[in-house]
């Protein structure tokens, strides 16, 4: 799983609520869609279900897949969470032809693309977002509930099926242990053996993974989610230490020796051991900060049955386990742990965290922003 902040590291939401602010091309020339009025040239009734059981049930949708022969997904890279393995399942078990479009586009230009493609066969069928971004645009997607929408929690799920959460993890620090000392605290990454190797992923100010490190060393530090003085008083610290260093890791810098020490997602994290088998992972105890990326449909889906038989995949137990195998936290985690339908060897590798995971409100996450933007810049430059 390649480190791509353009694509992804900048876009995920804080558990569920709101977290950064995220940012399109001129129009192509027009081009027969060859789709029907109903969404797509197989769909039938599928561009206006909400639900496998309003087409007569997993079977029919299959079909109308099938005969659609074709699904449009934007903005996946295939080391990323796992997608590669999880498109050719897809293909493999469906016959229905996935073509990847910009693996390395970030959320916003997901809708910008959906919105200069409507109406034509290359438009995307699905989203996979960032919250703010997801957020903001819900007036664009389809409602659609899998057949397991009732296992998912509440707090994960728009009611009525428009978004779904659908993987992520948890904050944590990444490190190469043959280049640093083990990391037990954080106030370990002051020390002298740090110097010129802390990275941040992303300004906090911009970016959602480097406002979730800043909320992680807070509680760490004895702070809150949205009172994270002392974590810009620390950062400050390690700024002046020299430890601090103003690069943005990727697996490049990481493979490199560069960045020995990122602060970042878990499962970004935990993808650099592939390249890189000193590289180990340590989320701080009690000062778990969770986040999640959005599935949708785009309501204006050139394939509106295979669009929704792609959401019935992703929330099997299938799909599932090959979010957990490429290191993210699918969100049926807990269901299929009690079910035992989890795949167990690989929720095995996960990084291991004590406590319980925290969920920002929007209420945090202005408080904690609004600090940030009349302090950070001050503390750290």
């Amino acid at each position: 799983m390649t480190l791509r902040p353009s694509r992804r590291a900048s876009t995920l939401l804080l558990a569920g609520l709101t977290a950064a602010t995220l940012v399109a091309c001129s129009p192509p020339s027009k081009e027969s869609s060859g789709s029907s009025t109903s969404g797509g040239s197989g769909g039938g009734d599928a561009a206006s279900a909400t639900s496998a059981a309003a087409l007569g049930g997993l079977d029919k949708l299959v079909e109308a897949a099938k005969k659609e022969g074709t699904l449009n997904v934007i903005a996946l890279p295939p080391d990323w969470a796992n997608y590669g393995a999880i498109i050719k399942a897809f293909e493999a078990k469906y016959g229905v032809k996935v073509v990847s479009d910009q693996p390395d586009a970030d959320s916003a230009t997901e809708i910008a693309t959906a919105e200069r493609l409507k109406g034509q066969s290359k438009a995307p069928d699905v989203f996979d977002l960032g919250g703010v971004v997801a957020l903001a645009n819900t007036d664009k997607y389809a409602a659609y509930q899998v057949e397991r929408f009732d296992e998912i929690p509440a707090q994960y799920k728009d009611p009525n099926g428009l978004w779904v959460n659908d993987y992520g993890g948890y904050m944590a620090i990444g490190y190469d242990s043959a280049k640093v000392p083990a990391i037990t605290s954080v106030d370990d990454l002051l020390k002298p053996e740090f110097k010129g190797k802390v990275a941040l992923n992303g300004d906090p100010l911009k970016a959602a993974a480097g406002f979730a490190g800043v909320q992680m060393v807070s509680l760490a530090k004895g702070g809150t989610l949205d009172d994270i003085t002392k974590a810009v008083d620390f950062f400050g610290e390690l700024k002046k230490a020299g430890n601090l260093i103003p690069v943005d890791p990727t697996s490049a810098t990481v493979e490199s020796g560069a960045t020995p020490v990122v602060i970042n997602w878990d499962y970004l994290n935990a993808a650099h051991t592939a390249k890189v088998p000193s590289w180990k992972v340590w989320v701080p105890d009690n000062a778990i900060v969770a986040g999640y990326y959005f599935q949708a449909i785009n309501k204006d889906a050139p394939h509106p049955a295979a669009a929704r038989l792609w959401q019935e995949f992703l929330y099997s137990d299938e799909g599932q386990n090959l979010w957990l195998n490429g290191g993210a936290r699918p969100v049926l985690m807990d269901a299929m742990t009690k079910a035992g339908t989890i795949d167990t060897s690989a929720a095995d590798k996960l990084p291991k965290a004590v406590g319980e995971p925290m969920v920002s409100t929007t209420e945090q996450t202005d408080k904690a922003k609004a600090y940030l933007t009349a302090n950070w810049a001050k503390a750290v430059g």
